[in-house]
């Protein structure tokens, strides 16, 4: 069941934890905390959208599915981010669905409420269009990867994106879900993590996937995860400061 956010719930996400005292105490009361389980959808497809999301301690992909079912994800927010654009872009519904790639809290915010306060056109409203700039490149350069470069790339940029956006070096996730997420097939998964494992980056052990050295494994990473890390600190600040979640300090502009 949903839970009023607490007064210090922004310091557990990135964005909330940028807003101005005198914004935050406006949306305060029309914050809630929510819990999501693995692989629940957070919206659907064309679904018109009453909250956006501010991830704490969730991770949620973007994932499109054709029409033979094949997947693939063009972008995830954790605790960085929000997932919603569109209820302040204007079009109020996703082409895209969000299902939770890692169980955990959001914290929500009602539709009515963002809006209202996105169009006073202030601070508020330059974070969310920087954010949304960000999550542009990420989704651009998810593509690009996803023709471009193999699939041990593709895993490495993956693997970084996400442990950015959670506090431990594990990731439990089925060869499947993560096929699913790069929308490669199981085998391609199983050759790319072996060839991590072998240069010491990672230790791959059923559907088991620990960073031992993220260092390596940023070292054999293509320019992809660069691309997207840079443009997000040159917009809202420094992704990986530590592993914790920033204060409301985290972006200064």
């Amino acid at each position: 069941m949903p839970t009023s956010a607490t007064r210090h719930a922004p310091t557990e996400n990135r964005l909330l934890g940028a807003l101005r005292d005198e914004e935050y105490e406006r949306l305060l009361p029309d914050l809630e905390r929510v819990s999501f389980a693995l692989g629940e959808i957070v919206y659907e497809s064309g679904m018109e959208m009453n909250y956006i999301y501010f991830p704490t301690t969730a991770i949620i992909s973007l994932l499109y599915t054709m029409e033979d079912g094949a997947t693939a994800e063009m972008g995830l927010a954790g605790n960085e981010g929000l997932v919603g654009v569109a209820l302040f872009m204007g079009g109020n519904t996703m082409p895209n669905r969000g299902v939770v790639q890692s169980a955990g809290e959001v914290i929500r915010l009602k539709a009515k409420a963002l809006q209202t306060e996105f169009a006073r056109g202030r601070h508020f409203q330059r974070l969310l269009l920087r954010y949304t700039q960000a999550l542009i490149t990420q989704i651009s350069q998810t593509a690009v990867c996803n023709r471009l470069h193999a699939v041990e790339h593709q895993l490495d940029r993956w693997l970084l994106l996400r442990h950015d956006r959670v506090t431990v070096d594990e990731v439990i996730m089925t060869q499947e879900l993560i096929a699913d997420m790069l929308g490669v097939r199981r085998e391609g998964v199983t050759v790319a993590a072996g060839r991590l494992q072998d240069a010491g980056a990672i230790s791959y052990v059923r559907g088991h996937i620990r960073i031992l050295d993220r260092q390596k494994l940023e070292a054999l990473s293509c320019e992809c995860y660069k691309v997207v890390n840079d443009e997000f600190d040159r917009l809202l600040g420094p992704m990986r400061e530590t592993n914790l979640p920033p204060s409301r300090k985290s972006y200064i502009f």
